[in-house]
């Protein structure tokens, strides 16, 4: 996909920062819309579908948190990329972008270089989703389990289990190519994106996870390469 075929919506209570992002992110091919608050956000949101929306934390009203629980809610936006912009490092607010449903998260002040290549490795990522969308039919069976990529849940036998997003994108990505060995570096690059600030053991975190609900015997553990899943 070409870069203006990319709708981005950007919101931010500062007009300054809009104008600033507006214009490095058109000189790039992008489609851009911007909103100044939350409330507006969600709206244009639902009208437009973007692909990404850049979303500002600290607004007045309803902060970007807040807003992003409520696009969450929305069925229409559930492929739609959320990255918090935040002039605010603090792990916790992080934590909170994540848990609200955001993909990524960038640091004010913004450099124009740092924030295409993110761009870039989060829109690879919905290429890989795309690419499975196309090959793999709304509900994949993997020996013992059924993925039903709609639900983002899983079912083992006539249990149903309900996995958080990043979780369930794992599994997904994971039993797309069973047998195929998967790096770290590739599972950063297409769950969480290759420049993401999170911890080095975050994808054992969500692989202990993942096998605590779904048993040991599907996620193989490659030692010193990354994990599979077992054909």
């Amino acid at each position: 996909m070409e870069n203006q075929e990319y709708k981005i919506l950007i919101v931010d209570d500062e007009p300054d920062i809009i104008e600033f992002l507006t214009y490095n992110l058109k000189r790039e091919g992008f489609n851009i819309f911007s909103a100044n608050n939350g409330n507006s956000a969600i709206e244009m949101a639902q009208q437009l579908i973007p692909h990404l929306i850049l979303l500002d934390v600290m607004m007045p009203g309803m902060d970007g948190i807040e807003a992003c629980e409520k696009m969450r809610e929305i069925k229409a936006l559930d492929n739609t990329l959320i990255v918090f912009l935040t002039a605010r490092g603090e792990d916790y607010s992080q934590v909170a972008g994540f848990e609200a449903g955001g993909d990524d998260y960038i640091t004010k002040p913004v450099k124009p270089k740092v924030l295409i290549s993110r761009l870039g490795a989060l829109f690879k990522r919905v290429n890989w989703k795309e690419e499975i969308s196309s090959s793999n039919p709304m509900r994949i069976e993997k020996g013992g389990l059924i993925i039903d990529r709609e639900k983002y849940a899983i079912y083992e036998g006539k249990k149903e289990i309900i996995l958080p997003k990043k979780e369930f994108e794992l599994l997904l990505l994971l039993s797309s190519k069973p047998g195929k060995v998967f790096t770290r570096e590739e599972i950063f690059e297409l769950v969480w994106g290759n420049d993401i600030i999170v911890g080095d053991r975050t994808i054992d975190v969500h692989i202990r996870k993942l096998r605590e609900k779904i048993g040991e015997d599907y996620i193989k553990t490659i030692k010193g390469v990354g994990y599979k899943f077992n054909e």
